[in-house]
């Protein structure tokens, strides 16, 4: 059978090795200059060094602060697509053994609306429950109406936690989360 009677075959998400580095950063890079223009100050948009951050994300691949801290890669074929990161919760009112933390999910502008956010965002809850977290948070521009409504229609939902980012200019920012287990509620 063709690709065209099966569009779906060759997509998938897997944990991400150390060559996947430079094409998470490059993703990174295309995702600020296309949807983040209008959000962030040029210079943060502009100034992407794309080595900088191959080398962050390899050393967040080879070297993990701790077992539960998690990125993944989406896949079409054998390439690189879009990427997801985890982490325990690091904010003050969290609780890192119960709160999980989405610090990145991004998928590569001409692949957006294939699934691959979807599929990151399984594997994301999949591996947290796996780890015994309750609950995934994540800080989102406030002005970023694609990731927001993306994340609503995962189920999640405002947290009621602000902050102002300092990119060259303060950037507002909410928070939001979801409980991964309907059984399970917010730890006291």
């Amino acid at each position: 059978m063709s690709d065209s009677q099966h569009p779906h075959a060759d997509r998938s998400v897997r944990v991400a090795i150390p060559t996947d580095a430079r094409a998470i950063a490059e993703i990174q890079q295309a995702v600020w200059h296309h949807g983040y223009t209008s959000l962030l100050p040029d210079d943060a948009t502009q100034g992407f060094d794309v080595g900088a951050a191959t080398a962050t994300w390899q050393a967040a691949i080879e070297s993990p602060p701790t077992r539960k801290h998690r990125v993944f890669v989406a896949l079409e074929r054998a390439d690189v697509v879009g990427f997801a990161a985890s982490a325990p919760g690091s904010d003050a009112d969290l609780h890192a053994e119960h709160d999980a933390e989405l610090v990145a999910l991004h998928v590569a502008p001409d692949y957006v609306r294939r699934g691959h956010g979807s599929r990151l965002m399984a594997a994301v809850a999949d591996y947290a429950l796996d780890d015994k977290f309750a609950r995934l948070v994540c800080w989102v521009f406030a002005a970023d109406d694609p990731m927001r409504m993306f994340l609503r229609s995962c189920g999640w939902d405002s947290d009621g936690s602000i902050r102002d980012l300092d990119v060259g200019e303060l950037v507002h920012q909410v928070r939001l989360h979801t409980f991964l287990d309907a059984d399970q509620h917010q730890p006291a």
